[in-house]
């Protein structure tokens, strides 16, 4: 890996930031990172690429391909680098997803095997993040037009982040957003793009005094690497694929649950009124979990820490409470 990569080591406090972006490079999930401005989630975004392996020859040769397309060029000493693509939140449909009379590859294909990372989510145009659905799922776009049919390569990780509200604060006294401002501001985003991200966490202010004791004792990158290193060959050897990749077949073999877990997790899931895809993704979550634990099976405590990344359903349901 570049070891010009930013080090997590550099990121002070945000424990569970950094809990989730290590089970995030593990198992290949995508993420919504959710707090006020100044709190670290672009720091925490940016590290992403320091805690995955280097691209295979193959994967490098796809998206050197992909970018020779658009003229970009990387240089020697990085091509096994994956990529890392921030693309502004003014950016067009077709700059996002490819386009032009004869079509060329957009950011998610320049993404193709790297980090797709949105700032500022919900300034996105809502039809260019939708769009994005059909990619999230299948690892590529199909882009027709009259001159050219194409499909293009865009197996990425989405990471994305946003302010809870239209005032970048959601509770406390920082917050000036009435519950209805608060909502609108959330409906930018449909619900079916947002169950495309496996884990959503809140990113709080640092409280007072935790900048001051400086990184002394912060795990570096490369320590949390070896970790997610190990869970990946976990998963290669069961399955060939990250869990992330599971297909819905895969799964009842994949991330078996035991009866009593099962029955907590049905009942838990109705509670919060999840979709069927969030279960899914959940599941997901659960056994890249496990595989860092080492663990054979997934295990109530691995669902639990599942079911705590799942920031933005509580959000909504505390929203929607208090609109009753």
């Amino acid at each position: 890996v570049d070891e010009r990569c930013e080090d997590l080591r550099d990121v002070i406090g945000q424990q569970q930031g950094k809990r989730a972006l290590e089970i995030v490079a593990a198992g290949g999930h995508n993420l919504l990172l959710i707090g006020p401005p100044g709190t670290g989630k672009t720091m925490l975004a940016c590290r992403l690429p320091g805690l995955l392996p280097p691209l295979s020859n193959q994967e490098a040769l796809e998206s050197t391909a992909i970018q020779s397309l658009v003229n970009l060029q990387t240089a020697k000493t990085r091509w096994r680098q994956r990529p890392f693509r921030a693309p502004h939140h003014s950016a067009s449909l077709a700059a996002m997803v490819g386009g032009g009379s004869i079509p060329v590859p957009g950011e998610i294909s320049l993404a193709h095997n790297g980090v797709l990372f949105l700032d500022e989510l919900p300034e996105f145009e809502r039809r260019v993040l939708d769009a994005l659905r059909e990619p999230i799922e299948s690892g590529k776009i199909h882009i027709s037009r009259s001159r050219a049919k194409i499909d293009y390569p865009a197996r990425f990780q989405l990471i994305a982040a946003m302010n809870p509200s239209p005032t970048g604060h959601y509770q406390g006294k920082h917050n000036r957003a009435s519950p209805e401002q608060t909502l609108r501001y959330l409906g930018r985003l449909s619900g079916p793009f947002l169950d495309r991200f496996d884990l959503s966490l809140e990113i709080p202010l640092p409280p007072p005094g935790i900048l001051s004791q400086g990184t002394q004792g912060e795990e570096s990158s490369a320590m949390v690497r070896q970790r997610v290193l190990a869970a990946r060959e976990r998963q290669m050897l069961r399955q060939n694929k990250l869990n992330a990749h599971l297909e819905n077949r895969e799964m009842k073999s994949c991330c078996h649950l035991r009866q009593e877990d099962a029955l907590w997790l049905e009942q838990t899931l109705t509670q919060l009124g999840l979709s069927i895809r969030a279960w899914q993704r959940l599941l997901k979550v659960a056994r890249t979990i496990a595989d860092l634990a080492e663990a054979e099976e997934i295990e109530r405590r691995h669902l639990q820490e599942a079911l705590s990344y799942r920031a933005i359903d509580r959000m909504l349901n505390h929203l929607q409470k208090m609109m009753a």
